[in-house]
């Protein structure tokens, strides 16, 4: 039964009819207020937008609980309220790809070798930005002869002095945070171009919303590379699956694959196959881990 929250006689604060940080018998969500607030910014930020139903489940307690959590939120400056719901105040600053690079450098790696193996001699491919697209660049210098056209300069220098791979480079503006070509001169470049397989980074990404990133500009390119494309693959190590740092989101209306790593967990993956995604998740040396139940 979900938990209330009451007041004791007089006119002092609401108080829990659990002990502060305790949980109640068979449950281990219902928190003490203040843990809970804690948990609800955190999750907000981690994860976006949080809506109050989510957030009674979530806890345990009952919506009204969860409303008047978000009002206090609000009132302290710690979220902003939404119709339905919640979300983070700031949002989150985008990683730059050198701090990126450092980050699930074996998961990063181990997508990679899946991908190239997935590509034929003769194709013809386009490639991302981002750290784990540019291990994947690395790992296409062995498959020769290839077309690879790119928005990312990470790919651009792994490849730059491979003599059987033609190399286009997707100009426009350079987003240095990202190591990526963006805007009206790349799109134009794509518009020319059609390729047998893209590979797209991302910053978060959900079965029901598609690729997460951190502005609009980044998500009308990824679009429109996905619909130059015969085959779309999303590589996303385990840590960004559900994930919904920012507020700007590539939709992804033809078939794709969600190529992931074994440290996923299955919960995290679930979403996907409801959704009748094809998922892809490796092992460390880029073998397919064959699925259960």
């Amino acid at each position: 039964m979900p938990l209330e929250e009451t007041t004791p006689a007089g006119n002092g604060p609401a108080e829990v009819a659990v002990a502060e940080g305790a949980a109640a018998p068979g449950t281990s969500r219902q928190l003490g207020s203040r843990r809970r607030r804690e948990e609800i910014v955190a999750l907000a930020t981690t994860s976006g937008l949080a809506s109050v139903e989510e957030l009674a489940a979530t806890f345990e307690v009952t919506a009204s609980t969860i409303r008047r959590d978000l009002a206090q939120l609000t009132t302290e400056g710690r979220l902003a309220r939404t119709y339905g719901g919640a979300m983070a105040l700031v949002a989150h600053s985008e990683a730059s790809l050198r701090q990126r690079s450092g980050e699930a450098h074996a998961a990063k790696r181990a997508i990679a070798r899946w991908a190239a193996a997935q590509v034929l001699a003769g194709e013809t491919v386009l490639l991302d930005a981002g750290s784990t697209v540019g291990a994947l660049a690395l790992e296409l210098r062995y498959t020769t002869p290839l077309t690879v056209a790119t928005t990312g300069l990470t790919s651009l220098e792994a490849l730059a002095d491979v003599d059987d791979v033609h190399v286009e480079c997707l100009g426009g503006t350079l987003r240095h945070v990202s190591q990526g070509f963006v805007g009206p001169l790349t799109e134009a470049a794509l518009e020319r171009m059609t390729f047998d397989r893209v590979f797209l980074g991302a910053d978060g990404v959900t079965a029901d919303q598609g690729i997460c990133e951190a502005e609009l500009e980044q998500t009308r390119l990824k679009e429109l590379m996905a619909r130059r494309a015969e085959r779309v693959y999303v590589l996303a190590h385990a840590a960004k699956l559900g994930r919904r740092p920012f507020h700007a989101w590539v939709q992804l209306t033809q078939p794709w694959t969600l190529v992931t790593d074994d440290g996923v967990q299955n919960e995290a993956l679930a979403p996907f196959l409801a959704a009748g995604i094809d998922v892809v998740v490796v092992d460390e040396s880029g073998q397919v881990v064959p699925r259960t139940g």
